[in-house]
């Protein structure tokens, strides 16, 4: 996991050397800038696999390479299509290099993994993100237009481009062959033929093998538990590979989540973390907080907040944890849902949020984990999870008389205490006991015709619809750091508050 920026049409080093400082933070086992033909390719480096060969940017002959993520099937890759090539060193980065140098621009569909990257390759550029947008990619021109600039985080583009625009997820471009989308959730879903019974051990296996696959490391690699359902499912089958497996939990001084998290630590036996954090605690890390964050959301902060604390817990330990995010949009999990009454309605609202995870919840888990140089994995957005999951008739979701994730608290329910599988939903910020303490202080402080006023302000000049004096309290900190075109643009609008 690293952080990644870089100049396409023009030699720009001091500039990308600027960039990668201002997402330092990313990658602390070291940096890279590398001149290219027509670019420059920057690197900041947190060192997850073959440690001591695994340096970026990467050259092989006249192809170059910056890349931020996992490729789980790498070594597959490697035997399949590379078996008669001599490769220098341990890393999936490397064979990414070699692909596409063999396939061209179309081996992105062949990844299973988290990504975004650059390669650049006789003066023309490839740039590409994983399907669901697990890991960030910005881009932008310059004001002359002619130069492109991209970067995993806004702060990186800061004043060298005219207009900040996310790369999509599950797309690729290329600089010749322009734009190609590779992966479209609403393809991949294969209607589930079978009784909710036989549903159960495929849902088991599925995250099994995603688990699995994210506890490839050559450093520790622990979980987030928060004592919910989601986590502890990951926490479990992740100790069923691991020995001594580490656990981290956070919340205010009684939080359910902390006394839950305990009890599934006692019943798997691993090694336990907690931090115990009060009001103060997180008014002042609201600031840092929303700087790393690059959205004032109201939900997305809320949550943001415990998992600030947590990885900087977790970072101390490890360089890898695992959570449960994603559970809840692929397995209608929030209360909200329960409005909906039938299947199709259900259905299309998973997908809607599903869709727009990358700068919704996983801009905060990439974003509150990399502040403190920590990568976080998500097995339930695994794709084959994630398709098998959409695939199960989407009225076995429906909240009518039934708990939500009633499934998939059934496929586990053999591997978890019994109160585990039992507990009701709680959001992060919420278990943590985090929620509603700093929303007080927004509406205590912020007046009505304050409100009204920034509200219309950003309605007129932004088509922004600000939902409450809790999101002003935590606009008015963030444009501390950054300028409206700087943010507005891109940012998600998380609808489960």
């Amino acid at each position: 996991m690293c952080g990644i920026a870089g100049v396409f049409q023009g030699p720009a080093r001091q500039t990308v050397e600027k960039m990668i400082g201002n997402i330092s933070h990313r990658g602390p086992d070291g940096n890279g800038v590398l001149g290219v033909l027509n670019g420059t390719l920057g690197h900041t480096r947190l060192a997850i696999l073959d440690v001591e060969g695994g340096h970026q940017p990467m050259m092989y002959q006249d192809t170059s390479i910056v890349f931020n993520g996992e490729i789980y099937n790498y070594r597959e890759l490697k035997r399949e299509h590379l078996s008669m090539l001599h490769v220098r060193t341990h890393s999936d980065t490397e064979v990414l290099l070699h692909l596409y140098r063999k396939k061209g621009p179309g081996f992105v569909k062949l990844l299973d993994g988290m990504f975004a990257f650059a390669i650049q390759h006789k003066g023309e550029i490839l740039l590409a993100r994983d399907p669901l947008g697990i890991k960030p990619l910005y881009y932008g021109k310059s004001a002359d237009g002619k130069k492109l600039f991209f970067a995993s985080e806004i702060k990186a583009l800061v004043r060298h481009v005219e207009r900040i625009k996310e790369f999509p997820a599950g797309h690729w471009f290329h600089s010749r062959l322009g734009w190609h989308k590779y992966y479209q959730l609403e393809e991949t879903i294969r209607p589930f033929d079978g009784t909710e019974e036989e549903a159960r051990p495929a849902i088991k296996s599925t995250l099994r093998s995603a688990v699995y696959k994210r506890l490839l490391a050559d450093v520790p690699v622990g979980v987030s538990l928060s004592g919910g359902l989601d986590s502890s499912i990951v926490t479990a089958l992740a100790r069923e590979e691991t020995e001594h497996l580490h656990s981290f939990a956070v919340g205010v001084e009684g939080s359910p989540d902390l006394e839950a998290a305990r009890q599934m630590s006692r019943h798997l036996e691993t090694v336990h973390h907690e931090y115990v954090y009060n009001t103060q605690d997180m008014v002042e890390a609201l600031p840092n907080v929303l700087y790393h964050l690059e959205s004032f959301d109201p939900a997305l902060v809320r949550s943001a907040i415990p998992n600030y604390f947590l990885a900087k817990l977790a970072s101390e330990h490890v360089k890898v944890i695992l959570t449960g995010e994603g559970a809840d949009e692929v397995y209608a999990g929030y209360d909200y849902l329960a409005r909906y009454e039938t299947p199709d309605e259900l259905q299309g609202e998973m997908l809607n949020i599903t869709n727009a995870l990358h700068n919704t919840n996983l801009q905060r888990a990439d974003r509150m984990s990399m502040a403190f140089g920590l990568e976080a994995r998500v097995p339930f957005l695994d794709v084959k999870s994630v398709s098998i999951a959409m695939g199960i008739p989407a009225n076995w979701k429906l909240h009518n008389g039934r708990v939500p994730k009633a499934l998939l608290r059934q496929s586990f329910a053999g591997d978890l205490p019994r109160q585990i599988v039992n507990r009701p939903k709680a959001k992060f910020s919420k278990g943590a006991g985090s929620s509603e303490l700093i929303a007080q202080e927004a509406v205590a402080k912020i007046t009505d015709q304050e409100f009204e006023s920034e509200r219309d302000r950003l309605k007129k000049d932004w088509d922004y619809n600000l939902q409450n004096k809790e999101a002003l309290f935590y606009y008015r900190i963030l444009r501390e750091f950054y300028d409206d075109e700087w943010i507005l643009p891109t940012m998600g609008n998380s609808r489960s508050l």
